[in-house]
């Protein structure tokens, strides 16, 4: 069993184990400790880290060292992140690698400080204008955010595409045994800046912008295809199964074991890929499955939608319904989720679709 470790601190450290070269940032509570962390540790390594003047100016940032063929990485929550879009999108469309951590907070505009996963549709869809998806990671312990850290690069690379490392405060602030990758030391890309760069990017209106459409569809098709990852359980028998991720995912998990243990058949799926979300994991249901049931913690419901459409996907004979747990903030208790799987059955619940 590995050191205590409180889960900002360890993401950061694998983060120089995996090869960062460049941090460039602005502090946002609750992702903070992550920047502070840093910014001691590269310079320790010869590296570089920058406390940038502002959210837009830290992307920046990351969007030239990314061009130059290192690895980089930028972390903040909420209303920091949404800064960065414009970034993110001009990224994508140098079609450029790099990690944006996004340790989620609750809440529109400035938001709170409650942990949530209220960031679910801006992550999963792309973030700012434009026709692109990042890959999105959604851990549920440390030590799965720390193991996910190398991965989060190798994907960005191998489709030259943002990763985003989508946490929740609760996991940046808890403490949890760890251990700690080798240290690693990544190749520059033969793609990098190297005095001669050039790249045509998508979107251009001449007569090869469609195969530059075409090109980017079967790039994110391809990602569908070989990098969808989940974890599932009981999925085989169940009447009914549980989607979550991260930490509510972990809650959903005990209330399975437990609800098993009293004789209900029901299941889980943990994403851990949000996108591409993991289809193929509903294909591995029982085919007389009742229904599923996302549980997540924001207000409105967002998980829910890609539940849904993949359901009718999947189960494209029968009408299958879903329904939605949504717990607003913090992390639910298995005691809510046995509770809410009783008032769906109990037909106290309206189904979301």
């Amino acid at each position: 069993m590995g050191d205590m470790m409180k889960g900002n601190i360890a993401i950061a450290e694998a983060a120089v184990r995996a090869g960062v070269q460049l941090y460039a940032g602005y502090p946002i509570t609750p992702s903070t400790e992550i920047m502070e962390y840093l910014s001691g540790r590269l310079p320790e390594l010869g590296r570089s880290f920058v406390q940038a003047e502002s959210e837009l100016a830290g992307i920046n940032m990351v969007m030239g060292a990314s061009a130059c063929g290192f690895r980089a990485l930028t972390a903040s929550s909420g209303p920091g992140i949404s800064l960065k879009q414009e970034g993110i999108s001009c990224i994508s469309d140098e079609e450029l690698a790099c990690v944006v951590i996004n340790v989620v907070r609750y809440g529109n505009g400035l938001g709170t400080l409650y942990s949530s996963q209220c960031d679910y549709f801006r992550e999963t869809r792309g973030g700012g204008n434009g026709d692109y998806r990042c890959i999105v990671l959604s851990p549920s312990s440390i030590q799965e955010a720390v193991d996910l850290m190398v991965p989060a690069f190798e994907l960005a690379e191998k489709y030259r595409i943002v990763t985003v490392f989508m946490t929740e405060g609760a996991l940046g602030q808890m403490m949890e045994p760890c251990d700690l990758p080798d240290f690693i030391e990544p190749e520059r890309h033969a793609w990098a800046l190297d005095g001669k760069y050039t790249y045509k990017k998508i979107g251009i209106f001449d007569r090869d912008s469609m195969k530059e459409a075409v090109e980017l569809n079967e790039k994110h098709a391809l990602i569908k295809a070989n990098e969808q990852r989940w974890e599932s359980g009981y999925v085989e028998d169940a009447d009914y199964v549980f989607v979550a991720y991260g930490l509510p995912g972990r809650s959903v998990m005990g209330a399975v074991e437990e609800l098993r243990a009293e004789g209900r058949k029901v299941g889980f799926i943990r994403p851990i890929t949000t996108w591409p979300f993991p289809e193929k994991a509903f294909a591995e249901v029982n085919p007389g499955v009742k229904g599923f049931i996302s549980v997540e913690a924001n207000a409105t419901g967002q998980l829910i939608d890609d539940v849904a459409l993949t359901v009718k996907k999947t189960f494209r004979e029968r009408n299958v319904p879903t329904w939605c747990l949504p717990c607003v903030y913090g992390v639910p208790s298995i005691k809510s989720t046995k509770e809410g799987l009783a008032r769906i059955m109990n037909g106290e619940l309206k189904e979301a679709y």
